[in-house]
């Protein structure tokens, strides 16, 4: 039953259609750090767009360090566990231990062209079996009574399996 053991990437992207208050925050804070941010790499104001800034000064790459920044409270409001994916008992439940920031689109003079996408990675989880569009999987040390919990998933869009490591007799996925 045991086919392996993976790691899940969940891309969520944050704009001004976002209505969650936590994404509203996300979306506020990090378009007013692009502002401040980029004003080193954009001292003549000749650049509006995100990506007219970095294509004619390629220094401004280190913009999505920069103004990730901005975010690293919001996700330790998260407690660790990815935002938005429920298991099927409708309970956040998929810890991550790592992330990426990225700024998608940007205007600086229309705050409505912001678009950011924060990819988090999940721990490793071990994958005990796939049922239609739902992933049976259990969180290593999750544990009761002796017993190894599980948690069933269905696979909603923006969601993949970032790597594997299967089984001996699986061989290579």
């Amino acid at each position: 039953m045991y086919k392996g053991t993976i790691r899940l990437c969940y891309r969520k992207v944050i704009d001004v259609h976002s209505v969650k208050p936590w994404d509203k925050l996300v979306f506020e804070d990090t378009y007013n750090e692009l502002l401040l941010q980029s004003q080193y790499y954009n001292q003549e104001k000749k650049y509006t767009s995100f990506s007219d800034l970095i294509t004619h000064v390629p220094a401004a790459e280190k913009l999505h360090f920069l103004v990730s920044a901005a975010v690293i409270g919001y996700l330790q409001q998260l407690q660790g566990k990815v935002p938005d994916l429920l298991n099927s008992l409708g309970r956040l439940f998929l810890p991550f231990n790592n992330y990426r920031f990225e700024i998608i689109n940007s205007d600086l003079l229309h705050k409505a062209k912001h678009q950011v996408a924060i990819n988090f990675f999940s721990d490793h989880l071990e994958w005990l079996d796939t049922i239609n569009n739902q992933l049976l999987l259990s969180i290593p040390g999750n544990l009761e009574n002796g017993e190894q919990l599980t948690e069933l998933f269905t696979i909603p869009p923006f969601v993949s399996v970032y790597s594997i490591k299967p089984t001996a007799n699986h061989g290579a996925a």
